[in-house]
């Protein structure tokens, strides 16, 4: 027997194996226990302006914008302000050096703003996935099937 099928690859060092549960723990866990992952809460970013007093304070607030999944309103230090998807962000090691990169709802342009231009950021846009996890969704069909609905079909939401 080679070990895989216990979950061992013989690619990876000892100490990054995945090893499978025995058939004594499994027995102690019912169906639903192995099937659930933990979920995570997301944070409700929409509306929020953070204060960038700091150079981490500017880093930390880049990675929450390159997570959320909505435009958010950049205004660099010259006042002027681009809204877009933040969709890139190129980390070096000083602020002049680093950049994000935004695609633009009014255009095909794809500016490259570095951090140390940035005065403010603000979580403008609709975060478009927001309450969208299979659990919504399964709730939304058990109350259309207690309403007594047939032929339930959950429909994705219209973005705008």
């Amino acid at each position: 027997m080679s070990g895989r099928e216990h979950g061992h690859d013989g690619t990876l060092p000892h100490s990054g194996q995945a090893v499978a549960p025995s058939l004594h723990e499994t027995e102690q866990l019912t169906t639903d226990e192995l099937e659930v992952v933990p979920g995570f809460e997301r944070e409700n970013l929409q509306g929020w302006i953070p204060q960038l007093a700091t150079e981490a304070d500017i880093r930390a607030v880049i990675e929450k914008s390159f997570d959320y999944r909505g435009d958010v309103t950049i205004t660099r230090k010259n006042g002027s302000e681009v809204t877009g998807y933040l969709f890139d962000r190129r980390i070096g090691s000083t602020l002049e050096n680093s950049i994000v990169r935004l695609m633009l709802a009014t255009s095909n342009e794809r500016p490259a703003i570095p951090y140390s231009d940035i005065s403010a950021i603000a979580f403008t846009g609709r975060d478009t996935a927001a309450g969208k996890s299979y659990e919504a969704w399964v709730k939304r069909y058990w109350e259309k099937r207690a309403k007594g609905e047939k032929n339930i079909s959950i429909e994705p939401e219209a973005l705008e």
